[in-house]
């Protein structure tokens, strides 16, 4: 007897069609937006809108500067940047 090759389940194509149209669902990029600005010391990298959701786990510390003015060292500057309290960054830790 001939078979019909297997289809997934109708309810497995509508959890994927509901993950694919939440808000952030859509691809990550490695590394957020940011944008150099001249008023800026150099190096120093201003974190931008939207903030990244996800971070690659990938170990560059930055020193951050927060809203308040004080510095924290992040693992990267996509974990900097995903913090909404965080300005901008420059590499390597604060030290």
């Amino acid at each position: 007897m001939f078979r019909s090759p297997r289809r997934p389940p109708l309810m497995a194509l509508a959890l994927c069609a509901i993950v694919v149209s939440l808000p952030g669902a859509g691809p990550v990029d490695p590394e957020p937006r940011q944008s150099q600005t001249t008023e800026s010391p150099p190096n120093v990298v201003q974190c931008t809108e939207p903030r990244p959701q996800m971070c690659t786990q990938i170990y560059l510390p930055v020193c951050a500067r927060l809203r308040d003015g004080t510095r924290r060292t992040y693992p990267s500057g996509c974990t900097a940047c995903a913090d909404a309290n965080v300005v901008g960054h420059r590499p390597d830790g604060c030290g």
